[in-house]
């Protein structure tokens, strides 16, 4: 990609807050604390379901590659289109449409209160990580920043692990709606059975948060230093560099937990009682070794650049439509 970029042309009219990923370091003010938090729960909801939108049909082959239901990204694109054709009500188009969205109803449910907390936990991480600063209101360093990233992951499991265990079970079954998959997952394990792969989700998203906020400020501090002078200074926000330092982010995360993420996926599809490690040993030996810990590498790293682009730009367009209009100041 081109090392430097004019974003003045797409730059919005909005100014950006001064409750921006970048600059926030230190908790705000104890009255004005309450809204700050109601402000990062909302605008990493809209993050949430910008990325599903864009993201989960590529999502969605990626979990049949890792699942073994399908041999590759192009035999998985194959089946969704064969069943689409072999549907008996509809048009193809729409058949094809849904195909690809199938199983979108649990992350889209889930990924607003995922992405929320995941915004609200970095904000918390940031603040805790920064009151030890010698100076108050110093620029994190990109240790801390990880750190804080590690930090939003933690009760973030909490509520991506159920969900995505139901969405795994939709995505690598025949039918089915949301409620029937929980309802089968409970049945046959109990409530306990949703929380399969807690430890791999944990694992995945623990240094992925980590590397996933800490790139994305990296990127964006990089990209709006070669802004022009007048664009910097103004605080505009920068659709193009937020796009471009999203996207970064996310196919830096993907890059390093992608075989974490093949066992999760593995762990959660899975009926019977199997561990994170048996699980791991089966993937080696069945699977071909090394090389069975990245099926459906592909479309993952292509959902990743458009899905957290997006994922981004809700939230940054967020905070300023909140700036503008003077919402929860």
């Amino acid at each position: 990609m081109p090392s430097t970029m004019d974003p003045s042309s797409d730059t919005t009219a909005a100014k950006q807050e001064t409750h921006t990923l970048e600059t926030q370091s230190t908790p705000t003010a104890a009255p004005n604390a309450l809204k700050e938090n109601v402000r990062s729960l909302i605008a990493g909801g809209v993050g949430g379901v910008c990325a599903v939108l864009t993201g989960h049909p590529f999502d969605l082959v990626k979990v049949r590659c890792q699942n073994g239901q399908a041999k590759g990204t192009g035999d998985a694109v194959r089946h969704i289109l064969s069943e689409a054709r072999a549907a008996t009500r509809g048009p193809f188009a729409l058949n094809a449409l849904r195909g690809f969205y199938k199983g979108v109803i649990p992350p889209l449910l889930g990924v607003t209160p995922i992405f929320a907390v995941s915004f609200w936990g970095y904000d918390v991480g940031k603040q805790l990580v920064a009151r030890g600063d010698a100076a108050p209101g110093a620029p994190l360093t990109v240790a801390q920043m990880a750190t804080a990233g590690f930090i939003s992951a933690i009760p973030t499991t909490l509520v991506t692990a159920p969900t995505e265990r139901v969405k795994v079970v939709l995505q690598t079954s025949e039918g089915g709606s949301f409620v029937s998959a929980a309802r089968g997952i409970v049945r046959e394990g109990g409530v306990a059975s949703l929380f399969r792969g807690s430890l791999a989700t944990l694992a995945r998203d623990g240094p992925g948060s980590a590397l996933y906020f800490a790139s994305y400020e990296v990127a964006k501090h990089f990209l709006n230093s070669r802004a022009p002078a007048s664009v910097s200074e103004s605080g505009d926000v920068s659709i193009a560099n937020v796009c471009l330092a999203g996207g970064i982010a996310g196919m830096s995360m993907w890059l390093v937990v992608f075989p974490i993420d093949t066992i999760k996926t593995t762990l959660q599809a899975a009926s019977g009682g199997k561990s994170m490690l048996g699980v791991t040993r089966e993937i080696y030996a069945t699977r071909g070794g090394i090389r069975g810990f990245f099926p459906g590498l592909g479309p993952a790293l292509l959902r990743s650049f458009p899905a957290n682009a997006a994922t981004f730009l809700g939230v940054e367009m967020t905070h300023s439509f909140f700036k503008q209009y003077n919402v929860l100041q």
